[in-house]
């Protein structure tokens, strides 16, 4: 069974995917409206120009056949209006990818990576709810609808995660985490090949070489770093490895003469001294 962890990650990223599929569609649709808008209006004039405009077309709220409002600058602000969305869809659009996000970061910090998707999700809720106040057509009331819907799950999952929703759905810390496979406390492979160095050939051969190898490789030398030495460091790890290191007896060198004791009182004097006497003769 996977972690909660994988879970999370691929349902934050199956969002992401909703997000800019409705991005898509809301751009798509913002398009299609400007164009529509702008061939009523042309429209609208040519039948001004043939003074062939009822007295109702002229006192309608919006031009026909579009969402342009038939007032002052209605057209200029139509199309603004637009513009502005298709604006803010790409924007938005690159924040979900994170692109380039160390200018989210700086400039726009709430859509940069120590945000979560609550700031997203309101603005997507505003562009919907701007697209849905007027009267469009249905592809573009379906693509508006659909950005609401997506906006109002980005909020939850901003309250939910809250700051720590993008790095849980990033993908690049998921391949970075997913390489941490093998457990820390494993030992590297120059260890766990250290105990197949000596083979059952090489043990019918010759055994003392291969117990050559294997002590050389356990104090360090075959692994090519330094021993332990012979001071503290050295009897304590060879202690732990199950050798016994004795005291050396206390020897004296072979050109120092052997302390003599002077002899006692008692085998003075029960030890016949020699006598001397002089001669007659002698001078």
């Amino acid at each position: 069974m996977a972690p909660v962890k994988t879970y999370i990650f691929f349902a934050l990223n199956a969002a992401r995917v909703l997000s800019i599929v409705s991005l898509l569609l809301v751009f798509a649709s913002s398009i299609f409206v400007m164009v529509t808008d702008i061939e009523a209006v042309n429209s609208y004039e040519s039948k001004q120009s043939s003074n062939t405009t009822n007295v109702d077309l002229v006192n309608c709220d919006y031009i026909e056949n579009s969402t342009v409002p038939n007032q002052l600058g209605g057209v200029f602000w139509a199309i603004v209006n637009r513009l502005l969305i298709i604006f803010q869809v790409i924007i938005l659009i690159m924040s979900e990818v994170g692109w380039p996000m160390p200018l989210f970061d700086r400039f726009f910090p709430v859509l940069g990576s120590n945000f979560g998707l609550g700031a997203l999700g309101i603005f997507q809720g505003f562009m919907g709810a701007a697209v849905l106040s007027q009267h469009v057509d249905d592809f573009t009331f379906v693509a508006a609808f659909f950005l609401f819907v997506v906006a109002c799950l980005n909020m939850l999952l901003g309250l939910i995660f809250r700051e720590s929703a993008k790095e849980k759905r990033s993908i690049t810390l998921w391949r970075d985490g997913s390489r941490d496979v093998l457990p820390s406390h494993l030992p590297p492979a120059a260890d766990l090949n250290r105990s197949t160095t000596c083979t059952s050939a090489q043990s019918y051969a010759s055994t003392t070489v291969c117990d050559e190898k294997r002590d050389m490789s356990e104090f360090g030398a075959a692994r090519g770093r330094a021993g332990y030495g012979f001071g503290r460091q050295g009897e304590k790890a060879a202690g732990m490895k199950g050798f016994l290191i004795s005291k050396p007896l206390e020897t004296l060198p072979r050109y120092a003469a052997r302390p003599t004791s002077a002899p006692s009182t008692s085998s003075r004097s029960s030890t016949p001294q020699p006598h001397f006497n002089s001669s007659d003769t002698a001078i």
